[in-house]
């Protein structure tokens, strides 16, 4: 995925059902098995996400291992950051769920709302893509929201656009702390990184704003009020209805996102419930 690409504006093959998933971001490719996707096939869904962001494949019935192989066509695969008790089968794989075996959970955020942010900010290398898999669903809720941040920059008012240009923020994750709220950071080793304001993905070469109301502290630099109330603007504007779709999982549903110009949110559900995804992460680029 090295190489730059343009707008697709060619019609997809009737048998790849390639189509619009919502009309913020997104496509949904169903009526496919992804672990028999040629490579041809797999290259015009790839295209597609790029320069949409998110893209959908239902009804898919996968191991771990197949998840990982699948995972592994998007990029090579990074490692999870943050250390949790929950099932440590692969480095690459996480179990997002309430779900406990012999009284401890196998996951990690078990429970509650989840603020919108995008997955590893706080590193050097964010991960490029992240890949959930849906196994058991709650009867409602706990639904996943996802922004669409090329959308956002380019809705930006040119002023806007000049101030932010150049600028770097400080992302910090304090997951024992705050792992889906934002808070006070409490451990001085809590991981962090600082990151443009506003980044290039490699690949499309468009621009998209890369701060989050989770895990983004401060602007580099700037006074600390000023600071503040510049982000608190950037979030409310990120997070406008016309910029993002919420996905109501069904069990069988695959999802992957480009973590480079997207940003998620979990919505609240009954914690009596039960409730596991099992994710996968791609290596990303230190971001420019």
């Amino acid at each position: 995925m090295a190489t730059e690409i343009k707008e697709r504006t060619d019609t997809p093959t009737p048998e790849l059902h390639i189509a619009p998933l919502s009309d913020a971001i997104g496509i949904k490719v169903a009526s496919i098995d992804v672990r028999r996707l040629t490579d041809a096939e797999f290259q015009r869904i790839e295209a597609a996400w790029l320069q949409n962001c998110i893209a959908l494949f239902p009804g898919q019935s996968l191991n771990q291992q197949e998840q990982v192989a699948f995972a592994e066509r998007f990029g090579p695969l990074g490692q999870l950051i943050n250390k949790h008790e929950g099932r440590r089968d692969h480095p690459a794989v996480m179990y997002v769920s309430n779900v406990r075996e012999d009284g401890k959970l196998i996951g990690v955020l078990p429970d509650g709302e989840m603020w919108f942010h995008s997955d590893q900010c706080y590193s050097e290398r964010p991960c490029a893509a992240t890949m959930l898999y849906a196994m058991e669903i709650p009867s409602k809720g706990g639904n996943t929201r996802y922004a669409n941040m090329y959308r956002a920059y380019e809705a930006l008012p040119e002023p806007m656009k000049r101030r932010l240009a150049g600028l770097k923020a400080l992302n910090a994750y304090d997951y024992d702390a705050n792992p889906t709220q934002a808070g006070p950071i409490q451990r001085p080793d809590a991981p962090h990184y600082v990151h443009p304001v506003v980044r290039t993905h490699p690949v499309t070469k468009r621009k998209c704003l890369y701060v989050n109301r989770l895990m983004t502290v401060a602007i580099e630099g700037m006074e600390r009020g000023e600071s503040a109330a510049l982000l608190a603007e950037l979030y409310d504007h990120q997070e406008r209805p016309e910029f993002i779709y919420e996905h109501r999982w069904t069990r069988g549903d695959l999802l992957v996102w480009d973590n480079r110009c997207t940003l998620h949110a979990r919505t609240d559900f009954d914690a009596s419930e039960r409730r596991m995804l099992r994710r996968v992460i791609v290596l990303g680029d230190k971001p420019y």
